[in-house]
């Protein structure tokens, strides 16, 4: 059976590895990076706490010893289904099975402005673009004699309180009390404000009473503004228009307020739901293929417990992938008996700061908050990370951020012209 997989995020690795080295199994894994990127550290690799290559893992290093999985580092165009086969940049790939696992990608909702001026973090590139531009901006500055202007420099305004937004905004209060002042003794960081926009009446709005509240006090107690219940209109680079009427200057504007599905050309458009998600059955299969799957963000699957489809979240990537594997297993083996996917929600978290998190356990009805759940939030991401190296150095940077309150990433790469040699 030719598998070919689109995508190496948590569902599309996991698939792959679950098929590795499996008889009867010849597995294509595609991606357009050569590694598989964890996000939910994309937000520290911003705010200068890791490094970008301590939370990417090239996959031809994963499959090293493996007989059956080989890699193309390629871009999606196109999905022929009529004719088993996809279209990428590299050319045309038949397939017995295929399986989108393409994720999502920053939704702007339709506002081109957004668009142009908002800083996406949906990949390490996009997080290093921001570390630059944050830091590039106390640089600039440093020469600024008009008061407006450098109230605009300095202003950081994160749009969408989940816990991308959460977290970034408290990482981003922790550079202003600990680093920042450090780093440019001329700067008064009193006057620099960092803003977290919440078109909902509260933070992490999807995670607990307890969880949502906690959150919020620990912002204001690092000193982030936290405005919830309207929306940002608008954002032209140099300020942020909100539905309420009030205008925010600011040069920097990290937009998290939503995602959508990265759907592929030549799916069905009557296929795709709400969020830019392709509608899956029970087992992942993308209605009316019998070959075509759908997993992780990008799929739509609607149950009795989650009828507007599952959260977009990792645990339900790894999960949908897990369960795929071991029904491609019985299709390959032309056993009947398929499986049907429930999600098993294991908790969520989120954290805000140092010592400072939170976790919800629905299970058992456990709530944590503060510096237990933050050692939780700690050990979990670290039992997640790909790689024994990736994770000795994520803890190694942990331990000394923590000690020192520091860390060395804060650089700014430049390409200058020089005159070339003959």
């Amino acid at each position: 059976m030719k598998v070919v997989i689109v995508g190496g995020g948590f569902g599309g690795l996991k698939l792959a590895n679950k098929l590795n080295n499996k008889k009867g199994f010849d597995v294509l894994l595609i991606d357009k990076f050569n590694y598989h990127q964890f996000q939910p550290l994309f937000y520290q690799v911003a705010t200068a706490g890791l490094d970008a290559s301590n939370i990417s893992f090239p996959f031809r290093k994963a499959f090293q010893k493996s007989k059956n999985v080989r890699i193309r580092i390629t871009e999606l165009q196109k999905v022929i289904a009529g004719e088993n086969k996809i279209l990428t940049e590299a050319g045309e790939i038949s397939y017995d099975i295929l399986v989108l696992a393409t994720g999502a990608d920053t939704n702007f909702f339709g506002n081109q402005q957004l668009a142009d001026h908002a800083f996406p973090m949906k990949s390490t590139v996009e997080a290093l673009q921001l570390r630059h531009r944050l830091i590039q901006n106390f640089e600039d500055a440093l020469n600024i004699k008009d008061e407006l202007e450098l109230q605009r420099l300095m202003n950081i305004v994160v749009v969408g309180g989940g816990p991308t937004g959460v977290e970034i905004s408290g990482a981003l209060a922790e550079m202003k009390k600990y680093v920042l002042p450090k780093d440019y003794h001329e700067l008064d960081f009193s006057k620099m404000n960092i803003y977290l926009i919440e078109g909902t009446a509260k933070t992490l709005a999807t995670m607990s009473e307890k969880s949502s509240a906690q959150s919020r006090k620990y912002l204001e107690r690092l000193g982030v503004t936290v405005i919830t219940g309207t929306h940002v209109k608008d954002y032209d680079g140099r300020d942020v228009h909100l539905q309420d009427g009030k205008t925010i200057p600011s040069g920097t504007v990290l937009w998290a307020a939503g995602i959508k599905g990265n759907v592929p050309d030549g799916v069905d458009k009557d296929l795709i739901a709400k969020g830019n998600r392709i509608k899956v059955d029970r087992i992942s299969r993308v209605v009316g293929s019998m070959n075509i799957y759908a997993i992780g963000d990008l799929a739509y699957m609607e149950t009795e417990k989650y009828p507007y489809g599952h959260p977009q979240v990792a645990t339900v990537a790894i999960q949908q992938a897990k369960l795929l594997f071991k029904n491609l297993q019985r299709i390959n083996k032309g056993e009947a008996g398929l499986k049907e996917y429930e999600y098993h929600d294991k908790g969520s978290m989120a954290t805000v700061g140092r010592n400072l998190a939170v976790v919800d356990i629905p299970r058992l009805k456990l709530h944590f908050g503060g510096f237990l759940a933050w050692l939780i939030w700690m050990s979990l991401h670290l039992m997640l990370i790909l790689g024994v190296k990736n994770r000795l150095f994520v803890f190694l940077n942990w331990l000394y951020n923590y000690i020192t309150s520091d860390q060395s990433l804060r650089l700014i790469f430049k390409e200058f012209n020089k005159p070339r040699k003959n």
